[in-house]
């Protein structure tokens, strides 16, 4: 199943528009938390971005340093038609597992979950890889199980096999901002290296 998630799947999706997860804007928790940042030149990591809301906010108020990844060409196509003064170096196209660099945060917002369950292990070893020490991973995961995917859900629990053995877990409760259809089941986070 994680190999059928692959860059054609992801392409399909974005060209005929069945994009569930996309809101339209950035999300009011990830969106909430930008707001307080004060390092402007803190080099941020926004993975599976796709049409990439909290990427094109970050860059709007002064966040630069900001960068995407998404494995469907069709996502950077789209994000640069709407948004065509950031950066083209920035978007880029691969396979986040393939991705070199560091980067002192790295927001999540609706990567995991599009991720297969088997993956998630990885995740969070690729996570610490790319985060500078002393780096944050910090974001929203769903808190409901949804074992046909993608979309995939998740406990905190199960989250935290994942994560407790790269990252000072700072955060993990329930979300209390979340937009409306989210409300009560999504779990805001904050982890760092």
């Amino acid at each position: 199943m994680g190999d059928t998630l692959d860059a054609k799947y992801w392409n399909s999706r974005y060209e005929e528009n069945r994009l569930g997860w996309d809101i339209g804007y950035p999300s009011t928790p990830l969106k909430s938390y930008i707001e307080q940042l004060e390092d402007q030149s803190i080099k941020i990591l926004i993975p599976g971005g796709g049409n990439a809301y909290e990427a094109e906010y970050l860059f709007q108020n002064g966040f630069s340093n900001t960068y995407v990844v998404d494995v469907a060409q069709t996502a950077k196509v789209n994000f640069l038609k709407r948004f065509s003064t950031f950066p083209e170096h920035q978007f880029l196209v691969q396979d986040f597992f393939e991705l070199k660099g560091q980067f002192g945060l790295i927001l999540e917002q609706t990567f995991f979950c599009a991720l297969h369950p088997s993956l998630r292990k990885a995740y969070a070893q690729k996570m610490y890889e790319l985060l500078k020490p002393k780096g944050k991973l910090v974001g929203v995961l769903f808190d409901f199980p949804l074992d046909s995917g993608p979309p995939f859900g998740g406990s905190k629990t199960e989250y935290l096999q994942y994560f407790e053995h790269y990252f000072t877990i700072e955060l993990m409760e329930s979300c209390y901002n979340s937009i409306p259809p989210r409300k009560g089941n999504e779990l805001f986070f904050r982890l760092s290296k």
